[in-house]
């Protein structure tokens, strides 16, 4: 399948619903979700860090995944954001089909 769901965390709900617009308005993406509420602990500088993030999930073509990833860098707060691509293996192919018609793939 040449689909690919990119899971991204954000520093706030706003972040994430604001880097979702800049994706689905550019076509990087077809659909964004936005997860509020997560928490995390992860390394940071050497120490473990623990904070609130929001999970923002879209949907896109696998050959955009470079260009959604340099866009999501450009407007990102992070100094190293989490953009990370899974390939979707199945699934509805009229939902599939619809991520591709939406982000300009035939």
């Amino acid at each position: 399948m040449p689909e690919s769901f990119v899971y991204i965390t954000c520093a706030s709900t706003g972040e994430a619903e604001a880097i979702g617009a800049v994706l689905v308005e550019r076509r990087l993406a077809a659909c964004a979700n936005i997860l509020p509420g997560m928490r995390s602990l992860y390394w940071w500088r050497g120490k473990v860090e623990r904070g609130e993030e929001t999970v923002l999930v879209v949907k896109t073509r696998s050959e955009l995944v470079e260009e959604l990833t340099d866009a999501v860098k450009a407007v990102h707060s992070y100094e190293v954001p989490c953009v990370v691509a899974l390939p979707v293996t199945g699934g509805n192919p009229d939902f599939l089909k619809w991520i591709r018609d939406e982000t300009g793939g035939a």
